[in-house]
């Protein structure tokens, strides 16, 4: 039958992925594929998850523009 993998053959495989990736980044691996189905399904399905929590505005520090004069001070000053 083309196409269908044996319990021997998905044996080997997955020893393969252990092998290269290691057993520390497998349950990383895992996660991330989980996590990626899970969005990609939303995004398909056209559903938002209202009970998730919304992700935090990620915080910005202010740096001077390249317009705005920076004196020899504030250069050489080690913060």
């Amino acid at each position: 039958m083309p196409g269908w993998i044996s319990p021997w053959e998905l044996l080997i495989l997955l020893l393969v992925v252990l092998l290269v990736f290691g057993p520390k980044r497998l349950p990383e691996m895992g996660r991330s594929l989980g996590k990626g189905m899970r969005e990609f399904k939303s995004s398909i399905s056209g559903k938002d998850d209202d009970d998730r929590q919304a992700l935090p505005a990620p915080t910005t520090t202010s740096t001077p523009s390249q317009d705005e004069p920076v004196s020899s001070r504030d250069r050489d000053s080690v913060v």
